[in-house]
């Protein structure tokens, strides 16, 4: 792929896509029902520093779900993988991100991609108190974007406020040893990291970070180490895109993290990271003209991992 011809692909899919106004905003945190739908930004970053973009990528918004990724790094990082999977399983479930259900037989919750087990992993974040863990975790975050960030307080006190399922589901996994007492201060810190307040690039550098083995393609930091980015991507793949990974996987082909902002990041590994933004949520609550515009890109540029042309468009 020439760089034209990149820019050109954005430009072309955004003037596309720029008039679908199917879907609907995420209503149930009610900060979020407050965004523009007309928001929409396209922005892709090469694993060797190149920077794309098109339409309204310097638009904040939160990263909402998206944070599960970067901090089951984390937690991979801090305890390593026994520990992590003792707490947190790796099966999809063909579920709702929100489901209040857990495995049957281990009593955990099924991936750290859903809800409870992302709570389950917040959790994790080593500290000796609520202010130390925050800042582990944005100081892995920033490592990530490459920058200075700080969360959108209007976003977490809406989380906070109308959470009741999140608390739901952590008084569950409570009951069976998942998650310490502690309950208050995980769910506070979960909210924080989904309120983090990041824009279109800023994604897509993330995504770039994990396609290339963990380390920013602008300064060179070492994200989390490169040992678990086959964890990472391993369970964006089957998990990221909730109850539509298996269509997911089918039609694009490549590892992916949705938010209910309307953020999609997707990872093309050892190539590039994609970051999509539009507000617009199907019944899932993945962007609507998100996905439409992953199919493409993934079509057009042969980027699904199991197309026979995939070497020969490299």
């Amino acid at each position: 792929m020439q760089p034209l011809e990149i820019q050109a692909t954005l430009d072309d899919l955004h003037d596309k896509y720029r008039p679908l106004q199917a879907g609907t905003l995420a209503t149930y945190i009610p900060e979020l029902a407050l965004m523009n739908p007309e928001s929409f930004s396209i922005c892709i970053v090469t694993a060797d520093g190149q920077c794309f973009k098109v339409g309204d990528f310097q638009q904040l918004f939160t990263i909402q779900s998206i944070s599960k990724v970067f901090v089951y790094g984390l937690a991979l990082a801090e305890h390593g993988r026994e520990k992590v999977l003792a707490k947190v399983g790796v099966e999809p479930t063909g579920d709702a991100f929100n489901a209040i259900i857990l495995d049957e037989k281990s009593k955990r919750p099924y991936n750290p991609m859903v809800n409870a087990g992302a709570i389950a992993i917040t959790s994790l974040t080593k500290g000796k108190d609520p202010t130390e863990r925050w800042k582990r975790m944005v100081s892995m975050f920033e490592r990530y974007i490459g920058h200075e960030t700080v969360v959108d307080a209007p976003t977490f006190r809406s989380e906070r406020a109308t959470g009741h399922r999140n608390r739901a589901m952590a008084h569950l996994m409570l009951n069976f040893g998942m998650i310490d007492e502690k309950i208050d201060d995980a769910l506070d810190l979960y909210f924080q990291q989904c309120s983090l307040a990041i824009d279109c690039v800023d994604l897509a550098v993330m995504a770039a970070t994990l396609s290339n083995q963990g380390r920013n393609p602008f300064t060179g930091v070492q994200a989390v180490p490169s040992c678990y980015i086959r964890d990472i991507l391993s369970v964006i793949y089957t998990c990221g895109m909730y109850n539509f990974a298996g269509e997911w996987a089918y039609k694009v082909g490549l590892p992916a993290k949705s938010g209910v902002s309307g953020g999609l990041l997707v990872v093309v590994p050892g190539r590039m990271g994609i970051g999509i933004f539009s507000p617009l949520l199907d019944e899932r609550g993945n962007s609507v003209r998100g996905v439409k515009v992953s199919e493409e890109i993934s079509q057009r540029f042969g980027l699904h991992l199991f197309d026979c042309n995939h070497q020969e468009t490299s």
